[in-house]
């Protein structure tokens, strides 16, 4: 499998082969290797066989970290320390610079908890919705924060904790808007649809708003979310209030600190947005000059279209406004997707530390037999060591801004991902290594910050010793009802317990046969065994027989889902309205309207839902959020502390 000369594949993080969900192994395809490799910069006349280390040191609080000679320690706060020899043990949490006597240039020393952040005895409740589909009378065709704060509101009455969203990452602006929450733009900005345009300041004093809210509001009759129509109205709204009080919102004290906060991260992506409205988008078809967000073209371009790139981040401080608010009614958990489209911000703004070309996705299995291209581009493991992990921080932050916790999508992707080579199907792809230690290291000093707990999705083929490590980090493990075979009163206790996700069937859909007609109504071949053996699941956890109603089988099933020692429980939207299709059925995409459908009934309508409130009683007991700590007070969701 080597590529002769030095070049030492496993040095690279390239695994000789894979076992596949029956155990079976697979080689690695060597024409596979070859190319990662050279998606790496790998050089085959390196007689180390090694990737080039890098100036970053990550260690645990406490450690002894020893240096030879003198030594000068810039702390994140701007404090100097000098010394000689190993450093102080006090050095606190945080990311420094170590300048070593004699050295060639700053070291960057992060020093990092040895756990992510969980409150003791955390045991709550609550809520998973798809906030697009939760649209209140006063939505613009698409649910938004305002509606996240009113959910979270009537979430924390019903004793409830938290309330996990769908990824609320940027997408790029203009039409078509990506409906998928999973591949967007940017992971570390969020999207303006979200945005309450009433609660903006100024909004109520600009004319055009009203005209605009009439429009918006319109679209709230149609059973689908038509994000291209709310972009029209939201963003020409958006750009009348900018227009009427730039002068005066560009002085905003809130959005001085907020853009200084984001610093050159949020230059880079407000840039973005502007380039690909001037351009169109794929940063890759841009004049050449434009491809590099450090070049002077792009200075020049920003100082011609200042006005435009501060819009941009102004809308992004919004975000981040609303967001607190609603995170001040309820723990809201956000969810970090695994990966973000080539053409998109992210991708411009840290293409020195991603493998282009290669896509991360999954091999064959049972359920997808020519595996699975996911279409986007992994982080290179060795380039984001090189950049000192600074894109993952910047990810990782922004996910944990104003959340009581985190999802981490596909969480086994912190130790390995399935690349796919340039020109090669997915049935031809192998799995890389990632620094799996220092990353998580780095997520636990970020948790800590935030105050928030971590839940992995760790569904699927997730090697045993990954699920040890992240049981060690105090990172939540995921049980999902349909996927278990003993009762939810055997879920471990540091787990997220729930019936389904978004790409598997409702309860209803389950029970009714409405999931596999949906299938078939959009091309895709059920498998009826699988099917009946999720409803003949539902008929052993209820006790119900064949033709009992479908809000029956909610109840019962929720009860026994309250039955898991798990340390949150939760209940879908879906569920408690009986909705009878998924939100994503994976492998559709023009046959089928996913991330689409509104929920049935409007908000107002929601909290007064007969099922939605029985439910919530049945997972009530034992799991009350403190009725004193309503908001997250820089602390998660939950008063307790570790």
């Amino acid at each position: 499998m080597g590529m002769g000369g030095g070049t030492d594949p496993a040095a690279w993080g390239i695994e000789a082969g894979y076992l596949d969900v029956t155990g079976a192994w697979h080689d690695a395809d060597p024409d596979a290797v070859r190319a990662a490799l050279e998606a790496m910069g790998a050089d085959p006349a390196d007689e180390t066989g090694r990737p080039g280390s890098s100036d970053v040191w990550v260690v645990p609080a406490g450690q002894p970290v020893t240096v030879d000679g003198g030594w000068l320690l810039r702390l994140e706060d701007g404090t100097e320390r000098t010394g000689r020899g190993p450093l102080p043990e006090s050095v606190p949490l945080g990311y420094h610079d170590l300048h070593p006597e004699g050295g060639q240039g700053a070291v960057r020393l992060i020093v990092t908890p040895p756990e992510c952040h969980l409150p003791a005895g955390l045991r709550t409740w609550g809520w998973a919705a798809q906030l697009y589909a939760v649209r209140s009378e006063s939505s613009w065709g698409i649910g938004d924060l305002a509606d996240l704060a009113a959910l979270g509101r009537w979430s924390r009455s019903l004793g409830a904790g938290v309330v996990l969203v769908n990824p609320l990452h940027a997408v790029a602006p203009g039409t078509p808007q990506e409906a998928s929450p999973y591949y967007p733009s940017s992971r570390s900005f969020r999207n303006p649809l979200y945005l309450r345009v009433e609660d903006v300041p100024g909004a109520r004093s600009t004319p055009e708003v009203e005209a605009a809210g009439r429009a918006g509001r319109a679209l709230n009759t149609a059973p689908l979310i038509d994000r291209d129509a709310v972009w029209e109205i939201k963003s020409r709204a958006l750009e009348a209030v900018w227009l009427a009080s730039r002068a005066r919102q560009g002085r905003e004290a809130g959005f001085a600190r907020f853009s200084a906060g984001r610093g050159t991260a949020l230059e880079r992506f407000a840039a973005f947005c502007a380039i690909t409205e001037e351009h169109g988008r794929g940063w890759e078809s841009w004049p050449e000059e434009l491809q590099r967000p450090e070049s002077p073209a792009v200075a020049s371009f920003v100082d011609a279209h200042a006005d435009r790139v501060r819009f941009h981040a102004w809308l992004q401080w919004l975000l981040d406004e609303q967001l607190q608010r609603a995170g001040a009614t309820v723990g809201v958990v956000t969810d970090l997707a695994i990966g973000a489209d080539p053409g998109g911000a992210d991708a411009w703004m840290w293409q020195d530390s991603l493998a282009l070309g290669v896509r991360v996705g999954a091999p064959p299995d049972e359920f997808n037999l020519a595996g699975q291209d996911w279409g986007f581009p992994p982080f290179d493991p060795w380039r984001l060591r090189a950049a000192r992990f600074d894109p993952f921080v910047e990810i990782v932050r922004a996910g944990l801004a104003h959340a009581g916790g985190i999802r981490i999508d596909h969480v086994a992707g912190l130790f390995r991902l399935y690349w796919i080579p340039p020109g090669m199907g997915s049935d031809r792809g192998l799995y890389v290594r990632y620094p799996w230690e220092e990353l998580l290291a780095v997520l636990a000093l970020e948790s800590v910050r935030a105050g928030a707990w971590v839940v992995g999705e760790d569904l699927g083929t997730v090697e045993p010793w990954v699920r040890e490590e992240l049981g060690r980090h105090r990172i939540l493990s995921t049980r999902v009802m349909w996927f278990e075979d003993g009762p939810p009163a055997a879920y471990p206790e540091r787990s997220l317990a729930v019936v389904t996700t978004h790409d598997l069937p409702t309860v209803t859909g389950a029970w009714t046969g409405a999931d596999v007609a949906d299938q078939r109504e959009c091309g895709v071949e059920p498998d009826p065994a699988a099917a009946e053996a999720m409803r003949q699941r539902l008929q052993e956890l209820t006790g119900l027989a064949d033709d009992a109603p479908a809000a029956e089988v909610v109840v019962r099933t929720h009860g026994r889902l309250a039955e898991a020692p798990s340390a949150v429980v939760l209940a879908t939207l879906d569920d408690a309205l009986l909705v009878p299709w998924r939100p994503n059925l994976p492998g559709t995409v023009a046959e089928r309207p996913n991330w689409c459908r509104a929920l049935p009934q409007p908000l107002e309508a929601l909290v007064e839902d007969p099922l939605a409130l029985k439910v919530a009683e049945i997972l009530r007991p034992g799991r009350d959020a403190p009725a004193d700590d309503p908001a997250r007070d820089g602390n998660g969701p939950l008063s307790a502390g570790d």
